[in-house]
Parts: structure tokens; sequence; C-alpha cells
């Protein structure tokens, strides 16, 4: 009895503390639906897999089970785009998520990891520090001095242990890794191995195993791939949103989890903000207006779906913490300004213009253009 009461004890305990958690993985924040998923699944799995190519690409995508569950959408888009990428993962090529900022790509890789092998924690955040250890192995020193070179003295990195286990690696921003280090991914794609020459041994990958990688295409100061390791990937490209519904959609969406998430004591955002924040980041990252009648400046940044999602989830704090709880003109400008005013003498400029010239005499935005000056 003892024993059972302890034992219940524990897991109350771990998942109250999973609960408070400020921001959980996809496979613990979606885990009724990743489980009914594969409840339902009576399709063929790829070793190691668990569930079916075809329930993957539903559990990103949504629909309705026959149990009558609502399995939520994680990526709104072009579903042929997710159908390849998990096609990709089916194979023994490695997977590129390709795109400008702010285009979900680390969304898309965290959810293809949780539903394919039930877990997106085997990460390696690539940056200019990156070291081959970190790709590779590494060693616990107390051990090598104590002992000697020995497996026990290995301290395996992400992509040994997913190797080992025969699950998905995720490498975020592979091109901001030196060139020098992305090289150590040849021999695990091409080889499906991992040499340790200290021990004269080698990690051969399980059955399941293989490789999501993100980069950004417009990024400054990024380390090109060689043509080696690209020979080694499947890329696609996740574009910006199509059209603006769909824009619109996606950061409603998000915005509602982030609310949640945050326990923000705040109405949901009406339509109409939303779509006034989508409509201003796709005139100025597009460079013109949505109607197609006038061109207008682009600022120097990305203006993504991203930011978007941001400026809206801050106007709604701002709105349950220091307004009246419903989300408005004034608490969504200061997030725009912020997001379009990079360069703050060529992008303020840009900023100013477009309230001039589209904002100002935009029907229904007085109150936007109004809030918008007061800032200035």
């Amino acid at each position: 009895m003892t024993s059972s009461t302890g034992s219940k004890s524990t897991g109350s305990h771990a998942a109250g503390s999973k609960a408070a958690q400020l921001r959980q993985a996809a496979e613990d924040a979606f885990a009724e639906e990743i489980a009914a998923l594969r409840t339902a699944d009576d399709r063929p799995r790829p070793p190691n897999w668990q569930m079916s190519p075809q329930a993957v690409v539903t559990y990103l995508m949504g629909g309705r089970l026959d149990s009558g569950l609502d399995i939520t959408p994680k990526y709104i888009g072009d579903r042929r785009l997710m159908e390849v990428a998990v096609a990709t993962l089916a194979t023994d090529r490695a997977l590129l998520l390709l795109g400008v900022p702010g285009t979900a790509k680390s969304w898309v890789s965290e959810h293809l990891a949780a539903a394919i092998c039930g877990t997106s924690r085997l990460i390696v955040q690539g940056t200019a520090g990156t070291s081959e250890e970190a790709i590779r192995y590494g060693w616990n020193y107390a051990l090598l001095l104590a002992k000697g070179p020995s497996r026990e003295a290995v301290v395996g990195s992400p992509i040994m242990r997913a190797m080992n286990e025969g699950r998905i690696a995720r490498v975020e921003e592979l091109t901001r890794i030196p060139s020098e280090t992305q090289d150590s991914f040849i021999t695990i794609l091409s080889e499906k191995t991992l040499p340790i020459p200290e021990l004269n041994e080698e990690v051969p990958a399980q059955k399941g195993f293989n490789l999501i990688a993100t980069a950004n295409n417009r990024d400054r100061g990024v380390n090109e791939l060689s043509s080696a390791l690209k020979r080694r990937f499947n890329t696609v490209v996740l574009p910006p949103p199509a059209t603006i519904e769909a824009e619109i959609a996606i950061v409603e969406s998000r915005v509602a989890s982030l609310g949640r998430a945050f326990e923000i004591p705040a109405e949901p955002p009406g339509a109409d903000q939303i779509r006034r924040v989508v409509t201003i980041f796709r005139e100025l990252r597009e460079g013109v207006t949505v109607d197609g009648k006038a061109k207008v400046k682009q600022p120097s940044g990305t203006l993504s779906t991203a930011e978007a999602i941001s400026v809206v989830g801050s106007g709604l704090a701002l709105a349950a913490h220091f307004g009246d709880g419903r989300l408005s003109a004034r608490d969504l400008v200061s997030g725009i300004s912020g997001a379009v005013v990079k360069d703050p003498v060529q992008d303020a400029i840009v900023w100013r213009e477009y309230l001039e010239t589209v904002v100002k005499e935009r029907d229904g935005w007085k109150d936007f253009y109004k809030a918008a000056r007061a800032s200035a």
C-alpha cells in the first residue's frame, strides 16, 4: 500500500511539474492526439516509427478521427510539402527545412520528431560556437583520466543518442554552424555510422534514425553548405503563408495557444485586430497594398508571421494588465512599430510614410492611425 501511494504521489508531482512548465515539448502538449492517432492507425509503419506516414501528416495538417477527436492543425499550408517531408524521413535521406525567418521551420521540425519517434528533445542548436563534440561525442574527463579512453567515458551527443535508439535528431540553424564542423555530418548521413577512432570502434545507426535540419535562406553571415553535405539532404522550402486568410488563421491559433499557456486574463483578440496586424505586415513585406493599387516602401526587417504572433501576444498582455482586457489599436501600435523599425533612420521613414499614405486613408482604421501618430 505504501509503495502504491508513493508511486501515485510521484506521478502526480511529475504531471504537475509538466503542467507548470512555461513551454511544453510537442510530445507532451499534444500527447492525447498522438496517443489517439497511434491507436487508430492500422497502416504500415516504417521501422521504429510510432505511427504511419499518413498518420504523421494527419497530425501535422489536422483532421477528425473516427472516435470523434479533432486533431488540431500544426501547420497551415500546402499539404504536399508535409507529405514530401514525411516521405523523406521514411528513407535514408535527411531532411532540410529551408525558408525565411518565421515560416515555422523549427515548429514543423519539432512536431515531425514528436509524431515519428515520440521525442523532439534530441536537438543540436547551431551557432558560431557549435563544436564537433556537440555533433559527435565528448568525454567525461574524470573517467578519461582515471581509466583512459573507454565507452564508459564517452559522452554521447544528441545525434549519437538518436543513432543508438533509432530516433529522429534535430539540428537547428544548420548554416550557423562553422563549415569545418558541418562536415562532421557527412559520414553520419552517408555511412549511417559514427566512428570513435580513439577506441577503434563505431556507433552504427539503428533503423528509424534520421535527421531534420533547419536553415534560413536570408540570414546574413551564414556558412554555406558544401555540395557534399547538400547532397545528403532532401530540401523542402517552407514559404510564407500564401494568402492573408491563411496567415490570419495561423496567428489566431498560435495567439490563442499562447494566451492559455501564459494565463493572460484578457478576451481573445478580435478577428479585425488580427487582420490589421497581418495586413500591415504583408503589405510592408511585399511592397504593395493588399488590393494591389499602391506600392509601398519595404523596411529592412522580414516581418514574419512569427513576429505578427509576437505583436498580437504582447498587445494582449498590455490589454489584460494595463487596459480593459480587450485588445485595442493602442495595445498593438507599439509592438508593430518595434517590429517594423529595425533601422531607426531608414525604417522610421518607411513607417511614417506608410501611416500617412495607406493607413490614414483606409476606412475603419482611424483609431489605429491616431494611436500610431500619438506614439510616434
